[in-house]
């Protein structure tokens, strides 16, 4: 990054703070005025965050929205976010482990060969995503930490810039507040699962506290699939007044896991849960020492000032810290990466009528500094390194997104991005010279903006639509080369963004007060996606290539039947395919056509609940078969059913529950690879089975 662009940074920075400073004491009846609407606004519809930046009611935002709270985490018996997530329309994990650490998303069909990078993960407000291309490590959060997850689908680049394509998922954490309040809990089940958790929140006069920290085993399906996850975090807030108020925010996370690798259908047949047997045609070896270990570390600061009638100002400094081991010997590969997130993000909010016309103003500046050190050695033991590699990602945008009322019950939405990318960095390869460069430098400049159409209807009931533009950044490893291969091109300085156009409309409607509908149907179109270019069997470069196109429906059900019980459910349509090029029509990769969950809530007596549940997913066809000509991934159907008991004693509230998944032991796999392609004719195709029937208790007290 230029030092112009960072002093840009620094006074933009400079005067929002002083700005802050400088307000009247005169401005702050009217901030308490407004603080006092806005709560009793909150206290009357559902509220989100992360779709527009502010708070806002989910009916006005031109979206389809879903909101996962505390209690219905609790009440999931879920041990990791991608249990909680995987429930959603339009959201589909896979794992290559069998556990949740590096488990990968697809959201609106961007779950392909390549599905890094094409939906945001963030953790109050803090990118998530990696600048390699790379799955984030679910379990760095502790799922007791967590108050709320907010999803918002689909294009969300104005606000969010790179990877907001397939949609933005917010994990956002517990604030103290109210008298002391401690919760513990275990879980236990097959395959060893223990979790242990613990957490105390609470307020003293200005000052407010949380506290948590989560324990997280499994010895893993598969033989050599063991993992553990230790973390904790904390977040202290000091509200000086009405219109002033700061927080400092921390969490931390070591994962250790292990990778049982992938099998052929021959070996699944003989044993599933067997790690790989590598065959000669693939040109890996059979080891029993696959696995990984990684370190993390984020840390949030926060200030907010309200400025009455003039509007309110947010700021964020955030760090984050990744420290990774990686030992594949099957693949004779030893590494360690570093990565290290500097962020600054200040926004201004100004909500105010014009001419008698609602209005909310949204202007804000996005700044991300991310060093990246990789080395590579010749054995686990790391006496020999075979080359290191050292880069630097900086960013740098602004945005501005208007709200208007164009009459009491419709809402226009517009905004405006503006974003600076440079990626600059050296490769030294000891054993191969011939792949070092050094000091290269690539810039992207790109550009998103959006308009959006809510129509208020009755109570409930919203009608919407939306245009936008989106983009992906390269990520580090698709523009360079240095994981040890080459293939003439070392630094790609002719790659370009990938963009895309996308369009959806949609409703939530309420035909009764206790029956909720959703329906959204939505149009991607992506150009200068970009795929790997092979010129022989390890060597190749990546290049901007075909156009796709993803089409889809979600569907949503909710139905409360008073006392007695309460039906949900969802159904999922997608179709993804090349629209140009050698796979003109053929379906994307990994990518399934139909998706489906379906559940009940039954409430027995004496505070009994009962849940059975069922998810169904559909076929698809294999990693790298764009020609659609191999057999296709099995669908699957899993079968779930859940018993909970809530009793309180005097301040004392206990939940038991249990649990039984995949209760027919469905045997599936979510990751199939056709290998033909890359390792020539005769190579099998290869497949991650997941786990079989599992049962789950666990017992969780707060008082």
């Amino acid at each position: 990054m230029k030092k112009g662009l960072k002093l840009i940074v620094v006074f933009n920075v400079f005067l929002l703070l002083t700005a802050s400073a400088g307000i009247t004491l005169a401005a702050q009846e009217d901030a308490a005025q407004e603080k006092a609407a806005q709560e009793k606004a909150i206290l009357m519809e559902e509220v989100v965050v992360t779709a527009t930046r502010d708070t806002e009611e989910i009916r006005k935002v031109p979206a389809n929205v879903s909101v996962i709270t505390t209690e219905q985490i609790e009440k999931s018996g879920a041990t990791t976010i991608p249990e909680v997530l995987d429930k959603l329309e339009s959201i589909q994990f896979r794992s290559y482990s069998g556990n949740s650490s590096q488990a990968t998303i697809d959201m609106r069909g961007f779950g392909g060969d390549n599905p890094f990078g094409k939906s945001l993960i963030m953790l109050d407000g803090r990118r998530l995503n990696r600048p390699d291309m790379s799955s984030i490590n679910w379990l760095q959060i502790p799922l007791n930490n967590v108050e709320r997850i907010e999803v918002v689908r689909g294009a969300s680049s104005v606000l969010y810039g790179d990877a907001a394509i397939g949609g933005v998922i917010n994990i956002i954490t517990k604030k103290g507040e109210g008298p002391p309040k401690v919760n513990a809990s275990v879980i236990v089940g097959s395959y060893g699962l223990h979790d242990e958790r613990v957490s105390v929140t609470g307020s003293v006069d200005k000052f407010t506290y949380a506290l948590n920290g989560e324990n997280n085993y499994n010895s893993g399906y598969r033989d050599r699939s063991k993992f553990s996850s230790m973390g904790g975090g904390f977040d202290f807030g000091y509200n000086a007044s009405e219109s002033f108020s700061a927080s400092l925010g921390a969490s931390f996370n070591k994962t250790d896991y292990q990778m049982p690798g992938f099998l052929t259908q021959t070996q699944l047949d003989q044993d599933r849960r067997q790690y790989q047997r590598a065959p000669p045609e693939l040109y890996s070896i059979t080891t029993p020492d696959d696995d990984g270990s990684d370190k993390y570390t984020n840390v949030n600061l926060g200030i907010k000032s309200l400025l009455g009638s003039i509007g309110e100002i947010d700021v964020s400094f955030l760090y984050g810290k990744k420290d990774l081991e990686t030992n594949m010997p099957s693949w004779f590969l030893f590494s360690d990466t570093s990565t290290d997130t500097y962020g600054v993000t200040p926004k201004y909010v100004l909500a105010k009528d014009i001419f008698g016309f609602k209005n909310k103003l949204v202007i804000g500046l996005d700044y991300y500094h991310e060093p990246y050190k990789k080395e590579l050695y010749s054995s686990r033991v790391r006496t020999l390194k075979t080359s290191s590699a050292d880069f630097t990602r900086d960013s740098l945008a602004y945005y501005v997104r208007d709200e208007f009322n164009i009459l009491k019950n419709l809402i226009l939405h517009a905004g405006y991005r503006s974003e600076h990318t440079s990626i600059e960095g050296s490769n030294k390869d000891n054993v191969n010279p011939a792949n070092n460069f050094s000091d290269e430098e690539n810039t992207y400049n790109a550009d998103a903006f959006e308009a959006g159409l809510t129509l208020l209807v009755g109570k409930k009931t919203k009608v919407f639509a939306k245009y936008a533009t989106v983009y992906r950044i390269p990520f580090l490893d698709e523009i360079a080369m240095f994981n040890g291969y080459s293939g003439g091109v070392l630094f790609n300085k002719n790659l370009k963004k990938e963009k895309g156009v996308s369009m959806e409309a949609g409703t939530e409607w309420y035909p009764l007060d206790n029956l909720k509908i959703g329906l959204t149907v939505f149009r991607i179109n992506m150009e200068d996606e970009i795929s790997w270019f092979a010129t022989g069997l390890f060597t190749g470069y990546n290049t901007n290539q075909d156009k796709t196109r993803h089409d889809g429906a979600e569907v949503s059900l909710s139905y409360a039947w008073g006392k007695w019980a309460k039906l949900y459910g969802n159904f999922t349509y997608h179709k993804a395919t090349f629209e140009n090029g050698p796979y003109d029509n053929k379906e994307m990769p990994l990518v399934p056509k139909r998706m489906a969950n379906a559940g009940i809530e039954i409430y027995l007596p004496y505070n009994l609940t009962l849940r059975p549940e069922v998810r169904y997913v559909g076929k698809t066809y294999l990693s790298q078969d764009y020609n659609n000509v191999a057999e296709k991934l099995d669908s699957h159907t899993l079968y779930n059913v859940y018993l909970s008991y809530k009793p309180t004693f005097g301040k004392v509230t206990m939940t038991a529950f249990f649990g039984v998944e995949n209760l027919t032991d469905e045997k599936y796999s979510s990751f199939g690879s056709y290998n033909v392609p890359a390792y020539g004719a005769g190579a099998p195709n290869t497949y991650y089975p997941m786990p079989g029937i599992m049962c789950k208790g666990g017992l969780s007290f707060e008082l």
